[in-house]
């Protein structure tokens, strides 16, 4: 193997790393920060992608719509809490019924606003050469993307008031609730913060992505599988998951093809809750 060969292997696994991250870290922290198990997921990533393109269609520079359909699916997301998911806290299976009766409204919905024929958007940026190979500048993107929303989840949630009290109400709900802090509103706020995060992983995703209706029902899986390898820390369990899922997923595609790809995903997963019931973080005590 060349050394060309060997750096478009190593910018192809961090790309699968980077999906990850994009398309399980806002489920991550729905799930990790609130316990909601959100159906509805890869609707929002949808969303997002469908957000940016029309953003992009009204004549609004692609990174300027990326951040708009982030913060649309994020105003989305509150207004979900607010109507419908506050009212099953604590009620994990009317939760899950709740939450995929949603995405089949989102799904409908989508349907009706953008029709049935995939969309796409001019990948931006250009190629490069390595070698014998050309690959897409925007993988780049990509990777310095996912990083930069993993570092902006820990900063909300490190460093921001609001995110200590979230994390306050997520460990000790009796004691946060004594000291005055709003556990409603705080669930609004993190559930919100969730969704916003999918709709980044969606905006960013939709250049190199065929962007449909249906498009969510191809990551949920995945998604579900890195949080719950990841465990209860949403930035560590995300972060760690991902890169030895996407690894994995990675280095098998390359020889045996996609499908092949994804099978060793599910069975590392399978594999890595075996010995890690609690996940990653879960066996390293991580709360975040």
């Amino acid at each position: 193997m060349g050394i060309d060969e060997v750096v478009i292997l190593l910018l192809g696994i961090a790309t699968g790393i980077a999906t990850l991250v994009l398309i399980s870290l806002g489920l991550a922290v729905i799930f990790g920060m609130m316990k909601v198990i959100n159906f509805a997921h890869g609707e929002f990533l949808m969303l997002g992608a469908f957000f940016t393109l029309t953003g992009v269609r009204l004549g609004i520079p692609l990174w300027i719509s990326m951040i708009l359909a982030s913060l649309g699916t994020g105003l989305l997301g509150v207004v979900v809490e607010r109507a419908l998911i506050r009212r099953f806290y604590g009620r994990t299976e009317v939760t899950i019924l709740a939450t995929f009766g949603l995405s089949l409204v989102l799904t409908q919905v989508a349907l009706l606003i953008w029709g049935t024929s995939p969309e796409g958007i001019a990948t931006p940026l250009g190629k490069m050469t390595i070698g014998s190979y050309s690959i897409a500048n925007y993988r780049l993107v990509l990777i310095v993307g996912a990083a930069g929303l993993l570092v902006l989840a820990w900063m909300v949630f490190t460093r921001t008031r609001v995110g200590l009290m979230a994390r306050a109400a997520t460990e000790r709900p009796e004691m946060a609730s004594s000291l005055g802090i709003n556990i409603s509103n705080v669930n609004m706020f993190t559930f919100g913060f969730g969704s916003a995060l999918a709709g980044a992983g969606g905006a960013l995703l939709s250049p190199v992505v065929a962007i449909a209706a249906t498009m969510g029902t191809v990551y949920i899986a995945r998604a579900f599988m890195t949080v719950v390898v990841g465990g209860p820390g949403v930035i560590t369990g995300v972060s760690l998951s991902a890169s030895g899922l996407g690894a994995i997923e990675r280095l098998v595609a390359q020889w045996s093809g996609p499908m092949a790809g994804i099978a060793a995903l599910l069975f590392a997963a399978i594999i890595a809750l075996r010995f890690l019931p609690t996940g990653i973080s879960g066996k390293l005590g991580k709360r975040l």
